[in-house]
């Protein structure tokens, strides 16, 4: 599976996560990308990185809590939890309060409001988990060259300093010496550089040795129009993205985020007449790539459709206070993201040591005795 495949997929779900704070659709879409990373997520090292998505989640949706708790909510409300004792502010902080009254009505909003930022680190994290990260750098376009092979250096140089500091640790562990505190960090921390320079001046001459770094000749139109078409695009982008997250950019957004994102991906193109190279064995882009991606796309899509026709179902009120219900055709279109669990095939099942049967005894070999030869005697003779 090509990894911006799984990207376009976490994005559209990200997408349709935006647009609504109804708590049932968002638990019904935090489902829906625990499901399909569940399903194929695999045993690499960057697969792990969904729990620590998941507890960052949870860990953002109790501090928007504790805030609203601790700092009041603008939401205004009837029904009181508790009373904390308020802290005097001076008439410089109009506005901030600290403790005071505590309303169902605000911690509610409070919960819609952090569930739907934890659902946008969720989806983020599944497609952490499910595309493979040096992949995804290798399918960057030539302009991009640079920039990816910088975050791939970065990326396999970090391990190996980590490596450094554990063996490094571990030895002066074994002769007695500290390896805790400033001391021991500073001690530790020069052979750790000295390696790592090492590495980084190896690196350099294999790289240059190799060409790194050689661009062909592009006239001077063509560099403009590059600049100028990737830098419009993606002031575009930016722009479009804030009209499609915002509610009064709801006429404009999708429209300038599309044309953004044609001028960035034109300019993109043009650039990468600078960086002549080869794709050793490139990702396929077939079918299942394809449908990844537009599951998601289709997500986000009629998410923006139901909350057009009926926003009042996505975003459910909490003044007065009332029971979120779950809307039928925007549950349908959610469900649409779990289309890569049965048209991706999941990863093979981990190789199980063979049962070796254990060999029968074996009988040993009866040995001939050879005859005795005695020495004749005299009647014998």
């Amino acid at each position: 599976m090509h990894p911006l495949a799984w990207w376009l997929w976490a994005l559209g779900l990200g997408t349709a996560a935006s647009r609504t704070t109804n708590p049932l659709l968002l638990a019904l879409l935090i489902a829906v990308a625990g499901y399909v990373v569940a399903t194929h997520r695999t045993d690499a090292p960057w697969a792990r990185s969904y729990t620590a998505f998941v507890k960052l989640g949870l860990a953002v949706l109790v501090i928007r809590l504790a805030f609203a708790v601790v700092l009041g909510s603008p939401i205004p409300g009837t029904h009181t939890l508790l009373m904390l004792p308020e802290v005097p502010l001076p008439d410089w902080a109009q506005g901030i309060r600290l403790g005071g009254r505590v309303t169902a009505e605000g911690v509610l909003f409070a919960l819609y409001d952090g569930l739907r930022l934890a659902a946008l680190l969720i989806c983020v994290g599944a497609a952490n988990a499910l595309a493979n990260p040096a992949r995804l750098l290798k399918s960057l376009p030539g302009a991009l060259y640079e920039a990816g092979v910088a975050v791939v250096v970065a990326m396999t140089f970090a391990p190996h300093l980590v490596a450094d500091v554990q063996r490094l640790r571990a030895a002066r562990r074994l002769r007695g010496r500290p390896d805790r505190g400033i001391r021991g960090l500073l001690q530790v921390g020069l052979p750790v550089l000295e390696g790592a320079l090492e590495r980084s001046v190896a690196l350099a001459a294999t790289m240059d040795s190799r060409g790194y770094g050689r661009t062909a000749e592009v006239p001077t139109r063509v560099r403009r129009t590059t600049a100028a078409l990737t830098l419009g695009g993606l002031l575009g982008v930016c722009a479009g993205t804030y009209g499609v997250l915002t509610a009064a950019g709801g006429t404009y957004g999708l429209p300038v985020l599309l044309a953004g994102l044609a001028a960035a991906l034109a300019g993109l193109r043009l650039g990468g007449r600078r960086s002549p190279r080869t794709h050793y064995r490139p990702d396929p882009w077939g079918v299942r790539a394809s449908l990844v991606g537009a599951s998601g796309a289709a997500v986000a899509v009629l998410l923006i459709l139901c909350e057009a026709y009926d926003s009042a179902a996505l975003h459910p009120t909490v003044v007065p206070l009332t029971a979120p219900d779950l809307p039928l055709w925007p549950a349908a279109a959610l469900l649409v993201g779990l289309l890569p669990s049965f048209a991706v095939p999941g990863p093979p099942a981990p190789a199980t040591t063979a049962q070796v049967p254990t060999p029968a005894t074996p009988i040993a070999p009866t040995t001939a005795t050879a005859p005795t030869v005695t020495a004749p005697s005299k009647e014998d003779a």
